[in-house]
C-alpha cells in the first residue's frame, strides 16, 4: 500500500502574522477521505553557538508555556529568505555576536502532526560582538552554559526546547555518527 494522501480541497480559515491555518481534504491511501487542520508556517532558523567549550543560550518566557526556557537563538524566515541567512541574523539580533560562517547541521520537523514547519539548524563557532538588537517586544537575557552542563539541563528536564535539544545532541554525536549521503 502507498502511504500517501492527495489533497483534494483546501479551506484557509486563518490567516496570521507568523502563520496561517488552513482545513483540507485529503484522500487516504484505502479510498476513504480525512480531514486535516493544519498550521502553514514559513519555517525557521535556528543556531548553536559555541564558543570555548560553552552553549549560547536565550532565556525568555514563552507566554503558551506560562514559563521562562531556556533555547538556542531562534527565529521565523522572512519571505523567500535563505535560511543560512535568517540563522545569522536572529544569532546577532538574540546574542549580539555576529558570524561570517555558519555550518548547517540539520533540519528538523518540529510538529509533523498538525504544522509544515521546518527549522533549519546551523553551528557557529567563532563571532564578534558587536550588541544585540531584539526585535519590538522581544525580552530575553543570554547565557553562555557550559557544553556538558546544557546536556545535563536537557536530561533534569530544564530545558524543554526540542530544536535545542536536537542541536545539542548533535553537537555531541554528530562527529561520531555516520554522515548523510
Amino acid at each position: 500500500m502507498k502511504l500517501s494522501e492527495e489533497k483534494l480541497s483546501s479551506e484557509k480559515v486563518f490567516g496570521g502574522r507568523i502563520f496561517d491555518v488552513c482545513v483540507d481534504v485529503v484522500a487516504l491511501p484505502d479510498g476513504g477521505r480525512a480531514v486535516r487542520e493544519c498550521v502553514r508556517h514559513p519555517g525557521g532558523a535556528a543556531v548553536l553557538f559555541v564558543r570555548d567549550g560553552s552553549i549560547a543560550l536565550v532565556k525568555q518566557f514563552r507566554y503558551l508555556y506560562g514559563e521562562e526556557l531556556y533555547e538556542i537563538p531562534a527565529g521565523k524566515l522572512d519571505a523567500g529568505e535563505d535560511p543560512r541567512s535568517a540563522a545569522l541574523r536572529e544569532l546577532e539580533e538574540e546574542t549580539g555576536y555576529r558570524a561570517a560562517e555558519c555550518k548547517h547541521i540539520m533540519d528538523i520537523y518540529p510538529t509533523p502532526g498538525y504544522t509544515d514547519e521546518v527549522i533549519h539548524i546551523y553551528c557557529v563557532e567563532s563571532a564578534r560582538f558587536v550588541g544585540q538588537n531584539l526585535d519590538e517586544g522581544e525580552f530575553l537575557g543570554v547565557e553562555f552554559v557550559p557544553a556538558d552542563e546544557v546536556a545535563a539541563m536537557i536530561f533534569r528536564g530544564e530545558i524543554k526546547d526540542s530544536k535545542t535539544i536536537c542541536a545539542v545532541l548533535a553537537h555531541f554525536f554528530g562527529k561520531t555518527l555516520p554522515k548523510k549521503a
